[in-house]
């Protein structure tokens, strides 16, 4: 139950964090349904609680365009014509496609863009102007592309083409390329670099013990190999298994009696073993440790 508890504590905050954005574009659907269906005060009035609420550019545009349709289609002009001039002054680049709107209302939106965007554009040359004499390019070059762009419109072609239009837009366009040019260069995505394996401590191997058992062995020979006598009278006959480890050099690394005589003959066996010398074995031609057993045997003595 416990590692569930996070899961749903998530779900809920999700759903809490999209329910006022869900519901406003569900009210704004309303509202524009209602509108469909000539319910003009209704949507008006949805629409009005909508105008604080909307998150979005696209849905603040809609909901001051359908306002301002319901205000003319009850007859409330004065009204119609400053939520239009609302329009024009916070967004004067926004065209409404000509579709969705009746042509009295392109008419009326045509003619406020002709008496505002003038206005309008000069401001934004001053603004854009000050920015780039503060030295902040940023700022300055979207504001003159915005400025060039507003010149363009057709609704003000006329005056665009005119003093103090058409000078200030030979100023924008020499203000916006240097803005432009000084702005720094964009800053490139940071490098991935590959972390460098971490070395592993190197462990030293220990040579391989071969035997008679391994191919292409030539085992060692015998250079210094004195069996010691028994010391005492040898009632019965006795084996043994007297086992050495001889390293690369010829030398007995080690010698331990794995089939015992006698512990006493054992001790001496092994403490001589230690002494021997021997031609080392090899794999081809080149020397290494061998595992080398002798089969030690004590007769009766007479």
């Amino acid at each position: 139950m416990r590692t569930k508890t996070p899961i749903v504590i998530a779900a809920v905050v999700c759903v809490l964090l999209l329910a006022p954005r869900v519901q406003a574009q569900e009210s704004l659907e309303n509202a524009r349904q209602l509108y469909a269906s000539a319910e003009y005060d209704s949507a008006l009035t949805m629409l009005n609680g909508l105008m604080t609420s909307s998150s979005t550019r696209e849905e603040r545009r809609t909901v001051a365009l359908y306002r301002t349709l319901c205000l003319l289609a009850t007859n409330r002009r004065a009204e119609a014509d400053r939520a239009i001039e609302t329009l024009v002054s916070q967004d004067p680049l926004f065209r409404p496609n000509v579709e969705e709107i009746p042509p009295r209302m392109r008419t009326a939106i045509a003619d406020t863009r002709k008496r505002l965007l003038p206005a309008i554009l000069q401001q934004k040359y001053a603004e854009s102007k000050a920015a780039y004499d503060q030295k902040d390019f940023a700022v300055a070059s979207v504001g003159f592309k915005e400025m060039l762009e507003g010149l363009s419109d057709p609704d003000i072609a006329a005056a665009a083409s005119q003093s103090p239009l058409a000078d200030l837009k030979t100023l924008a366009v020499g203000f916006y390329e240097l803005s432009v040019k000084s702005l720094p260069p964009p800053v490139p995505p940071p490098t991935k670099v590959a972390e460098a394996p971490v070395p592993t401590p190197s462990v030293a191997q220990a040579p391989k013990l071969y035997s008679v058992e391994d191919r292409n062995v030539v085992p060692p020979i015998a250079v210094k190999q004195q069996i010691p006598a028994f010391p005492g009278r040898v009632s019965a006959a006795k084996t043994g298994v007297l086992e050495l480890v001889i390293d690369n050099t010829g030398a007995v690394e080690s010698a331990t009696m794995r089939v015992s005589v006698n512990p006493q003959y054992d001790r001496l066996a092994t403490s001589a073993a230690r002494t021997w010398q021997f031609q080392p074995a090899t794999i081809d031609g080149s020397p290494v440790k061998f595992l080398k057993r002798i089969q030690v045997s004590l007769v009766p003595t007479p």
